[in-house]
């Protein structure tokens, strides 16, 4: 892809948006950058990018510089339906994400996961189980880490494994793994979608640059995804459980007994001995996690990852931080930190994962869920305690079922929740909705409710 001399436009200022900026500005390439926060809110990027001649405009722009690029990079954050990048493609200005940019620049073989939950667990999950079979990974994208600043790195790696969120997927045109692993899909960013559908085919576009040689890991124990994989034209392998498992000419992983304490993972390959995969060892709770374990071994096996690689991985993972994270034990409770349950699905997996009676702390931004499916888990929760934005719809929702009590913020939140809880209980935070209410992401939030959790230890010392 020539950039040199290109007309350039950069449309979001994150992460993203800067390592895209750096990425072209080595490369010659005209940009403006843009952004619609104030440049005052933006730190010291805005005199970082001046100083590398890239023009900028803050808070309100003008339709020019779309209207002028060779070239439209667009930010995940950034609805890919403005009229303004409509209007470009109208004019023929190629619209992209910075996934799409980065792989034009990329030889190397991908690995692309995507999902409604648990993506970043099993990204660096994969990840681990190819380094210790050996190879030399990149694990980026979503997770933090783009894709682009690989492009611009002189280091090689054997396999990229790379995050993909559905805003990402949204402005791929070309790109293309190489191995597509789809988790789950449930109801997210309903504020972002105009239906179910449109944010389901956002997931398909996962696989519509496969080719019949590539491969598809797909969880059929999802019935979305059972009903997308009969349109998948790459060699599918499937995740199950031990019933209503699909076998096909190319492979298939069956989840075994996840409801006693020895899990384990029979794998099925075409041309290959039948094995067991052992995750009795495995650290992170919940069959959701045992499906997403499943699909990272089918994954790798097709990465040329071995056994011995996949199950020290197993082994040795801990998990990340905010998700089912326990925090501390006081008086015989349990607090565990579920920052990362940013969506209604994500919170009932979180609280199916106990066998205790839970304090729940529900809130945030409401990003068009349907809270209703909480109902289902009444019998479990004693008590929720709601903060946040969408505290007044989740208390509509659930009013009479589940008893609730209000918060100003996170420390009263977890203060009721304790003086709540007895022993052999547990307070989770399952927020079931965005942070972006009270706080710059997921992590402050769950930094946040650590905080109040280690506040109240140090008054029992």
């Amino acid at each position: 892809m020539e950039i040199s001399e290109k007309k350039i436009v950069v449309v979001g200022l994150g992460v993203t948006g800067i390592a895209v900026s750096k990425f072209l500005a080595k490369r010659n390439a005209h940009i403006t950058a843009i952004d619609s926060a104030p440049e005052s809110t933006l730190g010291d990027v805005p005199q970082w990018l001046k100083k590398l001649g890239i023009r900028t405009e803050f808070g309100s722009h003008s339709h020019q510089p779309f209207q002028d690029a060779d070239l439209i990079v667009v930010s995940p954050g950034v609805p890919h339906e403005l009229p303004v990048l409509n209007q470009a493609r109208k004019m023929g200005i190629p619209v992209i994400g910075e996934i799409e940019l980065a792989s034009r620049f990329i030889l190397e073989p991908m690995i692309a996961v995507s999902g409604t939950n648990g993506k970043t667990t099993t990204t660096t999950l994969l990840g681990e189980m190819l380094k210790e079979s050996g190879f030399s990974v990149f694990v980026g994208g979503n997770i933090g880490n783009p894709l682009i600043t690989y492009a611009d790195d002189h280091k090689k790696a054997d396999w990229l494994v790379v995050e993909l969120s559905s805003f990402q997927l949204d402005t791929i045109d070309q790109f293309r793994p190489q191995i597509a692993v789809l988790l789950n899909i449930s109801k997210d960013h309903m504020d972002r979608y105009p239906d179910f559908k449109t944010y389901v085919n956002s997931k398909r576009r996962l696989f519509e640059n496969q080719l019949p040689e590539d491969v598809a890991v797909l969880n059929i124990i999802d019935p979305v995804i059972r009903d997308m994989s009969r349109s998948v034209r790459s060699k599918p392998l499937w995740v199950s459980s031990e019933t209503g498992y699909s076998q096909n000419d190319h492979g298939y992983a069956i989840i075994d007994y996840p409801e006693v304490q020895s899990p384990s993972v029979s794998i099925y390959l075409k041309n290959e001995v039948p094995f067991r995969i052992d995750l009795k060892k495995f650290s992170l709770p919940g069959f959701h996690n045992l499906q997403n374990a499943a699909a990272a071994c089918l994954s790798a096996l097709s990465a040329g990852a071995s056994k011995e690689g996949i199950q020290n991985a197993l082994q040795n993972f801990k998990g990340l931080p905010h998700r089912l994270e326990k925090v501390a034990t006081l008086k015989g409770i349990d607090f565990v930190n579920d920052s990362k349950a940013t969506n209604v699905d994500a919170a009932i997996k979180a609280i199916e994962t106990f066998d205790t009676p839970l304090i729940l702390i529900l809130g945030g931004r409401d990003k068009g869920n349907d809270f209703s499916p909480l109902k289902h888990q009444y019998k479990k929760v004693k008590l929720l305690v709601l903060l946040g934005e969408a505290a007044q719809t989740i208390y509509d929702t659930l009013e009479g079922l589940i008893p609730c009590q209000w918060a100003t913020d996170m420390d009263d939140a977890v203060l009721k929740a304790y003086k709540a809880a007895g022993p052999n209980e547990t307070v989770l935070l399952a927020p079931a909705c965005a942070s972006f209410d009270k706080y710059k992401s997921y992590k402050d939030r769950g930094e946040h409710f650590k905080r109040a959790v280690h506040r109240i230890a140090s008054g029992l010392q």
